[in-house]
């Protein structure tokens, strides 16, 4: 099954995720900041990355930027989950290469067809 890693700051919202994709099927690892969150996707290459934009120690545009610099983890899938919904915060994510932006609150339904065609695409 393929391996998601959630990188959230938020313990409520990392938990559910990591229920709600283990109940989906899918093998979950959890980060609770962006420093962490690097480590792991050059540790364990993740097949998809859920990350929080808005963290603290590092953001989630500087995560997707060190993974994009990475040949390890160049290519790997990376959607944003984000409360932040100005247009310049969604085009600078595209522009670094996310594949999608998705604003808190988000319906857990819609997150997996969107994780599925994701891992699908790659």
């Amino acid at each position: 099954m393929a391996l998601v890693l959630v990188i959230e700051d938020e313990t409520p919202i990392r938990d559910n995720l990591k229920r709600f994709l283990r109940l989906e099927g899918y093998d979950v690892l959890e980060a609770p900041n962006g420093v962490i969150g690097i480590a792991m996707v050059r540790q364990h290459q993740p097949d998809l990355v859920l990350c929080d934009v808005m963290m603290p120690k590092m953001t989630g545009f500087e995560v997707l930027s060190l993974m994009r610099q990475d040949l390890a983890c160049i290519k790997t899938p990376v959607i944003f989950l984000t409360a932040s919904a100005d247009k310049d915060s969604i085009e600078k994510g595209m522009q670094l290469g996310a594949l999608d932006y998705v604003t808190k609150p988000f319906i857990l339904s819609e997150l997996a067809i969107l994780i599925q065609r994701r891992l699908i695409e790659n």
